[in-house]
């Protein structure tokens, strides 16, 4: 089967910016609040749930015919693009364990 690339459309582009601008000033907040990381991590996993499952709802409303084939392509990119990230951060995250593990005291 061969790949078809996919252009992003410019509401998701669009989307994309915005949610950068969002990160941007929660950090900015989250800096002056105190915010610790583990709650900064615990809120982008909640986060990244909610995508998964906004993402798993279109498609299969695009299965049911409910949904029009560019919001359930929307829908998994986003879903795809957070699963790659979460396991990114993941393997950083085991890594850097790994790294403290082998320090000596």
């Amino acid at each position: 089967m061969t790949d078809i690339p996919v252009t992003p459309s410019s509401a998701t582009i669009q989307a994309a910016y915005g949610k950068a601008r969002e990160v941007q000033s929660v950090t900015t907040d989250t800096q002056s609040l105190g915010q610790s990381f583990g709650a900064m991590v615990e809120d982008a996993a909640q986060q990244a749930v909610q995508t998964v499952r906004t993402g798993d709802q279109v498609a299969s409303a695009g299965l049911a015919g409910q949904a029009n084939m560019q919001a359930v392509v929307e829908a998994t990119m986003a879903m795809d693009s957070t699963v790659r990230v979460s396991v990114a951060l993941r393997d950083k995250m085991v890594e850097a364990y790994r790294e403290i593990i082998r320090m000596q005291i």
